[in-house]
């Protein structure tokens, strides 16, 4: 009898195997059945909470590190010169400022990510669910449903409960786009005051720039262009081009009755007048004078300047008149400068008031 009975009674792995033949044989004639989720096995940190803070406390290392790498990322901006050339293998010469810019921030970009990463396979919950499809446009029920599941899920991240990885995370995102704002130093050099100062200063005196010698009012002729720089100025000076890009001037003599500007009239020495060389538009210089109009040209665009009318705009693209500088005669009788310009010289600059 017992027998009989052993032998009706199937047994529940061998009912699980026939199951599973069963889903075979049915996924065989549907190719494109559901396979269903395989059974889910639980992490070594879902059981020892040892694991856990081990896996928590890797994590905020990793963050941390992070924090570490942009510090040392805006350090070396600061430390290593852009010219420094370093030798590392295996790449070779490289560098110095390039090479740890790019390790500093790679560190820190990827130590972040690796930590999302190790944080999401370790301790966040990996319990895979399936739902049915739906319409796009979704139900009341089913956006409470995705808000409730939103919050058990952001309950089983741990993110309110692990503080440790919560204010890593914070501090190292908080870093990064340090980074970011350290390049902006990269759009050039602080223009500071270096803008609106030239070498031009009270006793400078006038150099004709085709004799070097000092430039006396008889040596301007009328209806002559004659260009000058300030005295102490030599063309083998490391930053010649730079200063004679702001100091450079144009002189010329107009009888004083056919300067229409007063101020312009003051500012001369027995109708000598001098205007920066330096066109307004983009900075290129001025070289073409019409001595019976008394207008230059500039021979990039075409902007034309009036240098009897204070050396207004009277044609092309330039934004603004030439700066005049105060010029008179010292007790050699040399012309000299009586000050700086009185505004910042070439073209227009975001700073400039």
């Amino acid at each position: 009898m017992s027998s009989n009975k052993n032998s009706e009674e199937t047994l529940p792995s061998e009912q699980a195997t026939d199951q599973a033949d069963a889903g075979a044989v049915e996924r065989a004639d549907d190719p494109f059945a559901d396979p269903g989720l395989p059974a889910h096995r639980q992490r070594v940190q879902d059981i020892d909470e040892r694991a856990a803070r081990r896996s928590e406390r890797a994590v905020a290392f990793l963050f941390t590190l992070s924090m570490l790498a942009t510090i040392a990322f805006i350090a070396s901006y600061v430390i290593f010169p852009v010219d420094k050339i370093v030798f590392i293998f295996p790449f070779g010469h490289v560098s110095a400022l390039n090479f740890s810019l790019g390790l500093t921030l790679g560190v820190a970009l990827f130590t972040i990510g690796a930590g999302a990463v190790h944080w999401a396979r370790t301790l966040m919950s990996d319990v895979e669910t399936a739902a049915e499809r739906h319409p796009i446009e979704a139900e009341p029920e089913v956006r409470a449903q995705v808000m409730a599941d939103f919050a058990e899920g952001a309950a089983e991240s741990g993110f309110g409960r692990r503080k440790l990885i919560r204010n890593t995370l914070f501090g190292a995102m908080a870093m990064v786009p340090l980074a970011g704002v350290v390049l902006l130093r990269d759009l050039g050099p602080l223009p500071e005051k270096k803008l609106r100062k030239t070498l031009w200063a009270k006793g400078k005196v006038l150099i004709n720039m085709n004799t070097n010698e000092p430039l006396r009012p008889e040596d301007v002729a009328v209806g002559s262009l004659t260009f000058a720089m300030p005295e102490g100025l030599e063309e083998s000076a490391e930053d010649f081009q730079t200063q004679i890009a702001k100091a450079a001037l144009m002189i010329v003599r107009i009888q004083p009755e056919n300067i229409k500007d007063k101020k312009e009239r003051e500012w001369a020495h027995e109708g000598i007048v001098a205007f920066s060389k330096i066109c307004t538009h983009v900075g290129c210089p001025i070289s073409l004078y019409e001595q019976q109009t008394h207008h230059v040209l500039c021979p990039c665009h075409q902007s034309t300047f009036d240098l009897s009318d204070g050396a207004r705009v009277i044609f092309g693209p330039a934004g603004h008149a030439l700066p005049q500088l105060r010029i008179g005669v010292n007790g050699e009788g040399n012309l000299e400068a009586l000050g700086d310009f009185a505004e910042p010289v070439g073209p227009a600059f975001w700073e400039r008031g």
